[in-house]
């Protein structure tokens, strides 16, 4: 396993040894994000078969979104960045990179609190502005356009009163956001980390899931909406009756703070944090690790759905210990991505072929 850019970080990286030969049987790569320590991972697997770690420095990374044929956008610290592979599937950098994702675009929206992260059929970017407790959209002339907000939110104000925080797309369009409450008050969210956390569906302004702890990272797959439940640490779904009501249904513990989820086939990525900090403590998920006499985990957990085991795994320990996004990368065995303002950036140039 082979981490690049080794000096930005002090990590130590391990992987189950079977990780890399499922990685390249399902044809795709990682890439995940991290605002502690300022990076964006891309995992992958190197023509010898061994696991590569490319890591690459953006301004607070957190919402990661692949789209299109070859885009993948991040929302970082003070502003949107659009990426796009620049190599064609017979290209390489390097004799082993086989995707290549420099910055194109960037949309600047000032300090939010960017947190999930979608592209709209329109192609606009949609996003979570959780300063604001709003979906927003970049504006030519402001720092943002609103795009929805929860009704229980009663005023377009600069106060994080719910922490708003994942957003699922479905066919282009924003359908289920999770919030940590459905508090009206300034940082009123904190007091109901425990069991006040929702799911709205964006299309009806309804509450349609409650009761939850943290909820991180709405994911629609195949018809059904999956979910974190972060402060316990657990992998659900959320199951509807008739009348469009859900209940959340846990499927796995995981052993950490799980932020960051996609899907692929039967197989979920999950990634996980180390609960440090204040807004992680005294939630169940302590409780839960205590009786499984089990330590929290830093890393993605590879979730086989019709056995609800984890059957693949890579782990951090050392200096990152939150992650906060995940997607992947199909049809990319081994990519790495390029930060504006860098060496590659400013000298790698690659043209449009003409027609």
């Amino acid at each position: 396993m082979t981490p690049d850019n080794k000096s930005t970080t002090e990590a130590q990286y391990s992987v189950s040894p079977g990780l890399a030969k499922r990685l390249a049987s399902l044809d795709l790569s990682l890439a995940f994000s991290s605002y502690q320590s300022g990076l964006l991972y891309l995992a992958g697997v190197k023509p010898d078969g061994g696991i590569n770690i490319h890591q690459m420095a953006f301004p607070r990374p957190m919402g990661v979104h692949r789209h299109g044929a070859h885009g993948l956008s991040i929302a970082a610290g003070d502003q949107i960045l659009h990426l796009q592979n620049v190599l064609d599937p017979d290209e390489r950098m390097n004799s082993i990179f086989d995707a290549g994702f420099m910055p194109r675009q960037s949309e600047f929206t000032g300090h939010l609190d960017l947190h999930d992260l979608g592209i709209d059929a329109d192609g606009r970017s949609i996003f979570v502005n959780t300063r604001y407790n709003c979906l927003a959209t970049p504006d030519a002339r402001h720092s943002f356009a609103e795009v929805w907000r929860p009704p229980f939110i009663t005023a377009q104000v600069d106060e994080d009163r719910c922490h708003l925080n994942g957003l699922a797309m479905q066919d282009g369009t924003p359908r289920y956001v999770t919030a940590v409450s459905r508090s009206d008050t300034v940082d009123g969210w904190r007091d109901r980390r425990i069991d006040g956390g929702i799911i709205m569906d964006v299309q009806t302004n309804e509450i349609v899931c409650q009761g939850l702890s943290m909820p991180h990272s709405p994911r629609l797959h195949d018809g059904r909406l999956w979910v974190l439940n972060s402060g316990k640490g657990e992998l659900g779904e959320v199951v509807f009756d008739d009348d469009g009501h859900g209940r959340f249904v846990p499927h796995v513990f995981c052993p950490g703070f799980a932020r960051g989820l996609a899907i692929h086939g039967r197989f979920a990525f999950v990634g996980l944090s180390k609960p440090r900090y204040k807004r992680f403590e005294g939630l169940e998920l302590d409780a839960r690790l205590s009786q499984a006499d089990s330590a929290p985990w830093c890393g993605i957990q590879v979730i086989d759905l019709t056995t609800k085991t984890c059957v693949d795994w890579l782990r951090i320990d050392g200096a990152v210990a939150e992650l906060y996004d995940l997607e992947l990368l199909p049809g990319h065995l081994c990519p790495l991505a390029i930060a504006p303002g860098t060496a590659e950036a400013t000298s790698l140039i690659t043209t449009a072929k003409a027609h």
